[in-house]
């Protein structure tokens, strides 16, 4: 788990789950606004960023829920082979400002923004919002992953810059190509599903 063969906990393949999906919504969210916003999806409107909105505000918060639940449970029962995973990235100066940056931008940040009807209906907070949690869980699956690697090497210095950040650039391109390409070959809109019209003139309260 985590790259770290003494780790252990029952925990951390939801904990997993949870970050992939709110990247996910992430996403779908910004990709919708950013084609509405460039005329391909007329019949979307505010209800449709609304509904989108309390996705990425309620995975959230599953996410921090998965998040302390492993952290107070391994910690609190003081297990070797489960709370070496925080011992390693809590008392580490490495690490820990990441460890939590992790949490300030992956819960503070969409919980305190999307709490209000308002906030989740406007498009600009929706791409940002969006923005910051896929880089918020990208620095989840960095912490995640460089310390059992790494060690002390890791951490925000020149070589996060150069290296990590280079890679997420590569590959971050890559994936949007393929995205618009796929976009750009089929029809935006379900024509035949049965549910269309229901979607088209959707209406939250």
């Amino acid at each position: 788990m985590s790259a770290d063969p003494h780790f252990f906990s029952t925990m951390f393949g939801w904990y997993v789950l949870a970050s992939w999906f709110v990247t996910g919504l992430a996403f779908i969210t910004y990709f919708t606004v950013m084609l509405k916003e460039a005329g391909y999806l007329s019949f979307v409107n505010e209800n449709h960023f609304h509904d989108l909105g309390k996705f990425m505000f309620a995975f959230s918060i599953f996410w921090t829920y998965i998040w302390f639940a492993q952290f107070i449970l391994i910690y609190y029962a003081n297990i070797p082979e489960e709370s070496y995973y925080f011992v390693e990235r809590l008392k580490n100066d490495t690490y820990s400002p990441i460890f939590f940056l992790n949490l300030i931008i992956n819960f503070l940040l969409p919980f305190l923004i999307l709490m209000t009807r308002d906030a989740k209906r406007q498009r600009i907070i929706l791409k940002v919002v969006a923005v910051a949690i896929i880089i918020g869980h990208w620095l989840d699956f960095y912490i995640m992953l460089t310390p059992p690697i790494l060690k002390n090497e890791g951490g925000l210095d020149a070589n996060f810059l150069f290296i990590e950040l280079g890679l997420a650039l590569v590959f971050g391109s890559i994936f949007v190509f393929l995205v618009m390409t796929g976009l750009s070959k089929a029809s935006l809109v379900a024509k035949n599903h049965p549910m269309l019209e229901e979607s088209i003139h959707h209406h939250v309260v």
